[in-house]
């Protein structure tokens, strides 16, 4: 992905969806040919010159202080998520560092581990673009029952959860408030563009989504950005029926995510996920367990 362009996009955007009112930005009731602020009235407000943030907003300028990106960050009413990612855009914009190709990704033995210490507790190791690098059986059996458990050993055939979301109607099926999850998963998808400006897979899956789902493409053209660290969500499984689910992310230092599903302890969702956890793991056990020895014929007594 182009960084210099994924700036000005995110700053053009952004600057449209903050309306003068709300900032006490006088108007005088002029005709406003463009929906929120005006260049010269964001670079106000951030305190810079009207040239140097329409410079900024073209690609011109790419070498943005902290301070300035801060200003602006103020003046758009930036989160801190929010704010993150117009750093690292900014620092994206500078050129594309030096070096080899990046190797694919893949779960390690640590990775694997810990999936086999969590076989019970819905759990997914994703990639830097969404791609599922390793699950416990558990969270095969809730998120992506319908797949095959060894799709995350296949690179290039691996399940992709953002894939899933916009183009699999089992997917979206599980999820009652699909825009909820929708949204969080292209917020999510937006962040990850940004720490990651160079990566050749995140922009062939945003080039694939946004041709085959128009949702998608709406929502990527909001450039919105979501830490995505814990949501609740209302889960119709067909399986064990309808639970609400707590699913939490937490980072890896190498930019890989485990996303743990649990659920309200005594709540009949946590007696929902035990009895999917415990089916998961009976399939799992009669797939293992050996084939039946062939009796002998008895002897003659």
């Amino acid at each position: 992905m182009d960084g210099r362009r994924q700036l000005g996009e995110f700053l053009r955007t952004r600057r449209a969806q903050v309306s003068p009112e709300e900032l006490g930005v006088r108007t005088y009731g002029d005709q406003r040919r463009v929906p929120g602020l005006r260049r010269e009235e964001l670079a106000l407000l951030a305190g810079v010159s009207a040239s140097y943030y329409a410079r900024l907003e073209q690609g011109l300028s790419v070498n943005a202080s902290p301070q300035v990106l801060e200003a602006i960050a103020t003046a758009l009413r930036l989160n801190e998520a929010e704010r993150r990612h117009l750093h690292r855009l900014a620092a994206g914009s500078q050129g594309r560092p030096a070096g080899r190709r990046a190797a694919p990704e893949r779960a390690g033995e640590a990775a694997r581990q810990l999936m086999r210490t969590l076989a019970d507790v819905p759990a997914v190791m994703l990639g830097r673009s969404s791609d599922v690098l390793a699950w416990s059986p558990a969270g095969h059996a809730l998120f992506a029952g319908h797949l095959d458990p060894d799709g995350p050993d296949r690179p290039g055939r691996r399940p992709n959860m953002a894939r899933l979301v916009f183009l699999d109607e089992h997917t979206r099926e599980l999820y009652e408030d699909w825009p909820a999850k929708a949204r969080t998963v292209v917020g999510t998808l937006r962040a990850a563009s940004g720490r990651f400006p160079h990566d050749p897979a995140i922009a062939a899956l945003v080039g694939e989504l946004s041709v085959h789902s128009p949702e998608f493409a709406r929502l990527w053209a909001g450039h919105r950005v979501k830490s995505g660290d814990s949501e609740v969500y209302r889960m119709r499984h067909p399986l064990v029926g309808a639970m609400t689910v707590t699913q939490q992310a937490l980072r890896t230092g190498s930019g890989q995510v485990v996303v743990i599903a649990t659920t309200e302890a005594g709540s009949p969702s946590q007696a929902a996920m035990t009895l999917l956890a415990h089916t998961a793991a009976t399939q799992r056990h009669g797939a293992q367990a050996p084939a039946e020895q062939p009796r002998l014929p008895a002897l003659p007594e």
